[in-house]
C-alpha cells in the first residue's frame, strides 16, 4: 500500500487514543467563519501528468474536462462542524487537538481527520460532490502549462504551506490562476476516484472518473506535513477509504447545470 507522503507513524497511536465517538458540548467558534465560495472553471483540454514522463503512475496524457465548479477553499472546521451538528455525525478524528488545529478554536483551518466516506457524505449533504482526479489536477494547474506547481515552476514558504508545523487558515496563501487557494499545501485532499497505478495510461480522453472498482481511493496535492515533491500538481497517492489522517482533508466540486 502506498502511504500518505511524510505522514508520521504515530498516526495509529493517535487514532486509538483519540476517537470521534465521544459526544460533548462544543464551545462557540472563536472567530467568524469564512464564507463558503465556489469558482466556475471553464472546461477544456489539458496535459495531465508529469511533463518529463518520469512518473510511472501519471505519464503525460491529454484529457478534456467539462466546465464545473470547485470550492475556492478547502472545507473548514466550521463548515464540517455544521454538518455534524445537523446530521448527528461523529466529529472528526483529532477534534479538539490543538497540535492539529482541529476544533472550534480553529474555525477557518481546513478540517482533518475525515475519511473518504465522511468527505463524500459531507459533499452530498451540501448538494455537491468530490472532484474527480482529472478535475482536481486541471483545477490545481490553474491554466498553466507544463508547470510542476499551482503557481509556477517552484514552491516556497511564500506560496504554500508545506513542511511546516501545522495547518493555517484557508486562503492564507496566494490563489492560483483559477482563483483557488491551497491547491498545494495545507492539507492533502481526497478525490472521488479509486486508485489504479496504470489507469492514467488507459483512461478515456473526456471526463475520466477513475476505475470502476478498487481497494484504495486517490488523494491529491500535498499538505503541511508533506515535502515539496508531494505538492507537485501531478503527484498521485492513495489511501483506504476508511482511513483518517492529520494531514488530509478535502474540498468539493459541483456540476455546471
Amino acid at each position: 500500500m502506498k502511504g500518505l507522503c511524510s505522514t508520521s507513524v504515530l498516526l495509529l497511536v493517535f487514532s486509538i487514543l483519540f476517537t470521534s465517538c465521544v459526544k460533548k458540548k462544543e464551545p462557540p467558534m472563536s472567530e467568524p467563519a469564512i464564507e463558503m465560495e465556489m469558482v466556475l472553471l471553464p472546461g477544456g483540454e489539458f496535459s495531465m501528468g508529469a511533463q518529463d514522463g518520469g512518473v510511472a503512475d501519471n505519464p503525460v496524457h491529454k484529457v478534456y474536462v467539462d466546465s464545473f465548479y470547485m470550492d475556492k477553499y478547502e472545507v473548514t472546521n466550521a463548515q464540517y462542524f455544521s454538518f455534524c451538528e445537523e446530521t448527528g455525525r461523529d466529529l472528526p478524528e483529532f477534534w479538539g487537538m490543538k497540535e492539529f488545529h482541529s476544533g472550534s478554536n480553529y474555525p477557518n483551518h481546513p478540517v482533518v481527520g475525515v475519511s473518504w466516506r465522511d468527505a463524500k457524505a459531507y459533499a452530498e449533504w451540501i448538494d455537491k460532490r468530490l472532484p474527480t482526479e482529472a478535475e482536481w489536477e486541471y483545477a490545481a494547474r490553474g491554466g498553466l502549462v507544463g508547470k510542476d506547481f499551482p503557481n509556477g515552476d517552484d514552491l516556497d514558504s511564500s506560496t504554500g504551506n508545506f513542511s511546516s508545523k501545522g495547518t493555517v487558515p484557508v486562503g492564507s496563501y496566494p490563489p492560483n490562476g483559477f482563483g483557488l487557494h491551497d491547491m498545494a499545501g495545507n492539507v492533502v485532499e481526497w478525490v472521488f476516484d479509486y486508485y489504479d497505478k496504470d489507469y492514467c495510461r488507459v483512461s478515456p480522453y473526456k471526463n475520466p472518473a477513475g476505475p470502476q472498482e478498487g481497494r484504495f481511493r486517490v488523494i491529491r496535492g500535498g499538505g503541511w506535513h508533506s515535502g515539496k515533491g508531494c505538492n507537485k500538481v501531478h503527484f498521485r497517492n492513495c489511501l483506504l477509504g476508511r482511513w483518517v489522517d492529520f494531514n488530509l482533508g478535502f474540498r468539493c466540486a459541483k456540476d455546471l447545470r
